[in-house]
């Protein structure tokens, strides 16, 4: 089982890490909530001024995923709906909905985790962030803690599947 301690030390780490921690102890909220565990952080200026995990379920909202949340949070904490000099941390990489709402933020820097082959807009099935053909582009980082991102999503599919949910 993955706790939220397993992510509390981030101190003598790179900024990618530091902060992809950060994320992960959100995707660990959204695990111990029973919502898919995905978890998100926008930093500015080195500080953390969003941060969040998927909330669905909860909110019966389909657009409450992390990142979606944590550009509400970013926004509202610099006043401004141009975050041009954010980064997002995601702990998957984001979808359809999210990259373009990541191009709408103007977000310059993207870092994911683990890839999602399914559903990603970043790298696996389209490539969003990098259209020659939009407005705004962002860098993107892939595979910071890659392994243990795609781990806990693993885990809590698994364990969906053990109690017959899907």
């Amino acid at each position: 089982m993955i706790k939220s301690n397993d992510y509390s030390e981030a101190d003598d780490a790179l900024p990618h890490e530091h902060y992809m921690k950060l994320a992960m102890q959100q995707a660990v909220a959204a695990f111990e909530a029973d919502e898919v565990p995905v978890g998100a952080v926008i930093v500015h200026q080195q500080r953390v001024i969003g941060a969040a995990h998927n909330m669905t379920v909860q909110l019966r909202d389909p657009t409450a995923h992390a990142e979606m949340m944590a550009i509400t949070q970013a926004a509202e904490a610099i006043g401004d709906w141009r975050l041009e000099d954010c980064t997002l941390y995601a702990t998957l990489e984001p979808c359809p909905m999210c990259a373009g709402a990541i191009l709408q933020a103007r977000i310059p820097n993207v870092v994911f985790g683990a890839a999602d082959p399914k559903g990603g807009a970043v790298e696996s099935m389209y490539t969003l962030l990098s259209d020659a053909r939009l407005n705004h582009k962002s860098v993107v980082t892939s595979g910071v803690f890659a392994q243990d991102c795609g781990d806990i999503l693993t885990e809590f599919f698994r364990n969906k599947r053990a109690m017959g949910k899907k």
